[in-house]
């Protein structure tokens, strides 16, 4: 009898391990993160672009425009080609003007779909970017 109990006890033990590991892998699977891309107002050459001037994420990202060059720069969405139209646009736009070097805003893209911006001082020099979410 004290035999069967030191065997079962055993048993019962490693199957109690053996459930605490494998519960721990399966609730503790890394979840997949945002990512923050990053663009620059302004190529490295100081030609009036985003670079890069098309960007594939994912819904949940972040992307992250740094003044680069020939300030000044802002990043406005075209309210006729953004998912949700103009109050999408407004939120995501960033109407305030950066000057120096490193100055930079971000905006999170949850909707799929097709973005198109500006950079309003240089729109007309063809300053313009897209960005796709997926």
């Amino acid at each position: 009898m004290t035999f069967l109990r030191r065997v079962f006890r055993t048993v019962g033990a490693l199957l109690a391990v053996a459930t605490l590991v494998l519960a721990s892998t399966v609730f503790n699977a890394a979840p997949a993160y945002a990512t923050d891309h990053t663009v620059k107002m302004g190529s490295d050459a100081g030609l009036l672009q985003f670079e890069p001037a098309t960007i594939t994420i994912k819904a949940g990202d972040t992307v992250t425009w740094v003044n680069n060059k020939m300030a000044p720069h802002n990043v406005i969405f075209d309210a006729d080609a953004v998912p949700g139209g103009k109050d999408v646009a407004d939120s995501l736009s960033q109407s305030q003007l950066t000057f120096a070097p490193g100055e930079s805003y971000s905006s999170t893209f949850s909707e799929p779909g097709e973005y198109n911006y500006f950079c309003a001082p240089h729109r007309g020099a063809g300053m313009a970017g897209k960005i796709i979410v997926q």
